[in-house]
């Protein structure tokens, strides 16, 4: 067990290092290695939520963790799939007498050293969209302390998690609507178009190729052509 838990200041430290991390790989990455000073373990781990709703491995401090993440992940089982579906957290005291699930877990989970571990969901909203995973080689690793510190480190990972996709989301919008932007300006200098029939046009060759209008923007950019497979169906008005 650590010897000494994070004081105040050194979470104050953690939430200024948050904010300032550029996108969410930076944030999760920072979470995990946090983890590895404030909580009595050997190993942290993060997996995301993606918008299709499926897990995806972001940040290990062990390469390893890997392979017993993606098996979860095909199985559709293992703690997890548990602490995400049950939005609570979910402790596992000694993996060698754990029967929850498969034997097939335990044995990998043994085979690479790990007797104990925690899953925290990290909850926005009370929706989940990542898990902390935080792992020891020794069984009962983790005390009541460890837990206490394990669950403010989760809501420190909730709200941060949140707001770096919600940059990236507002980012990507911005970039979005710069490539919209300079497409209908190739469009209404070549055909001698008004910006709303140039937007037309990129909307029509979009819902055409069942591609995002950002898509059809940027290849306009880079070829300064328009999908040719489509280009029958979707005339430019006026041509």
């Amino acid at each position: 067990m650590s010897l000494k838990h994070p004081s105040v200041e050194e979470f104050g430290r953690l939430a200024a290092e948050l904010q300032a991390a550029d996108g969410v790989e930076l944030t999760v990455e920072t979470v995990v290695q946090f983890a590895l000073q404030a909580v009595w373990c050997d190993y942290a781990a993060v997996v995301l939520i993606t918008k299709g709703r499926r897990p995806q491995i972001m940040a290990l401090t062990d390469p390893r963790l890997a392979d017993l993440y993606r098996h979860q992940i095909d199985a559709g089982a293992g703690p997890m799939i548990t602490a995400l579906d049950e939005r609570s957290p979910l402790l596992i005291p000694d993996v060698a007498a754990e029967t929850r699930w498969s034997p097939q877990w335990s044995e990998q989970m043994l085979a690479a050293g790990i007797r104990s571990a925690v899953h925290l969901p990290l909850l926005v909203a009370g929706r989940p969209e990542a898990v902390l995973a935080l792992y020891s080689i020794k069984p009962d690793a983790f005390s009541g302390d460890d837990l206490d510190i394990a669950h403010i480190l989760a809501q420190h990972g909730s709200a941060a998690i949140d707001s770096a996709r919600r940059v990236d989301t507002l980012t990507q919008a911005v970039d979005a609507r710069r490539l919209v932007g300079q497409a209908m300006g190739i469009l209404m200098e070549r055909h001698d178009l008004d910006e709303m029939r140039a937007f037309e046009v990129l909307r029509r060759y979009s819902m055409d190729s069942n591609r995002k209008l950002r898509d059809v923007a940027q290849e306009l950019i880079e070829t300064r052509k328009l999908p040719s497979t489509h280009r029958a169906r979707s005339r430019i008005p006026g041509h």
